[in-house]
């Protein structure tokens, strides 16, 4: 067991290493001075000077590749260009707020996507198969952002049952702010519950298939028993893979949902770094969101390692 963490945590660090390298190599070799980006076009180059002096836009590649490194992990990742504040406190601001985002994501996307795939997995070759199939075809072709539109004209402009769009702050109360979060919420659960309504449905019939159904229903189980005791059971170890992966796909990719409803989260704050060149914030974002993505993958292939000693051993 402990060779298998081993060799998992090395590939870890070696992925979160890369990924250093790559995000700060694509950045540095976009065109544009920050230090000019900030100061306009008026700024004379005494002034566009001192700023980069300032960033340390001036020293050598590498010893900022390093210090960059170094202030990722001891969580001193500089001042924004932009908001001239530091990093770490405008992330966990705005994560104050795409966290929650995609964690009710999650929960709407395993709520509806888990119950229908077993439903379309007892039902196999029937209408409500089909039907349920098709649906999750829907889902799947239909972009969020178009769908959280859709939401806003009903629920907000039409019925006004819900806010489209701010953040009122947690100081606001949990009422509100779950108002707020909904649409958005629903907005990116529908396309990745329609890939756990496919995943679970596949899971549950390649578990049906197993001797200990047949065994099961020979002991004198019911059919809703023996679905509910054994194979949704069964069923779920690739389910919950997909499950760990889709909330830090959520919590990646909530930057066009973000902007859609005005979310003051880290999407909008990428897309807000983007638009003002502030390289620095560009950088730490996208490495935060590399980062969970190969953490969750990593905690994904222990979980396997516990479920599955074969993987141990492999």
């Amino acid at each position: 067991m402990l060779s298998f963490l081993f060799r998992r945590f090395a590939a870890l660090v070696a992925t979160l290493l890369a990924t250093a390298v790559i995000v700060f190599t694509v950045l540095e070799i976009l065109p544009g001075d920050p230090a000019a980006v900030m100061m306009g076009l008026n700024a004379t180059p005494e002034q566009v000077a001192a700023v980069r002096a300032e960033y340390g836009l001036d020293r050598p590649v590498v010893e900022r590749f390093f210090g960059w490194v170094i202030g990722l992990v001891t969580g001193d990742l500089g001042n924004s260009y932009t908001y001239r504040v530091p990093i770490s406190g405008l992330i966990l601001e705005r994560a104050a707020v795409t966290v929650p985002l995609a964690g009710m994501a999650v929960m709407l996307s395993a709520g509806i996507g888990i119950p229908l795939g077993v439903i379309a997995a007892a039902r196999a070759n029937t209408r409500v198969d089909a039907a349920v199939m098709a649906l999750s075809q829907i889902g799947l072709a239909v972009p969020n952002f178009w769908a959280g539109i859709l939401m806003v004209l009903l629920f907000s402009v039409t019925l006004g049952w819900l806010p489209s769009g701010g953040f009122p702050g947690w100081n606001a109360g949990i009422g509100a702010v779950l108002a707020s979060l909904i649409l958005p919420a629903v907005a990116m659960a529908l396309p990745q519950s329609a890939v756990l309504a496919r995943i679970t449905r596949s899971s549950v019939l390649e578990a049906l298939q197993e001797d200990f159904v047949r065994t099961a229903r020979a002991k004198g189980l019911t059919w809703p028993q023996t679905l509910r005791r054994h194979v949704v059971r069964n069923a779920m170890t690739p389910v919950v893979t997909i499950l760990g992966l889709q909330f830090s796909v959520l919590l990646s990719g909530a930057i066009i949902i973000e902007n859609v409803f005005s979310l003051p989260g880290l999407g909008r704050l990428l897309f807000q770094a983007i638009a003002q060149h502030d390289i620095i914030v560009v950088k730490d974002l996208v490495v935060l969101f590399a980062g969970v993505v190969v953490i969750m993958n990593f905690l994904v292939d222990l979980a396997y390692g516990l479920i599955d000693p074969r993987l141990r051993r492999g």
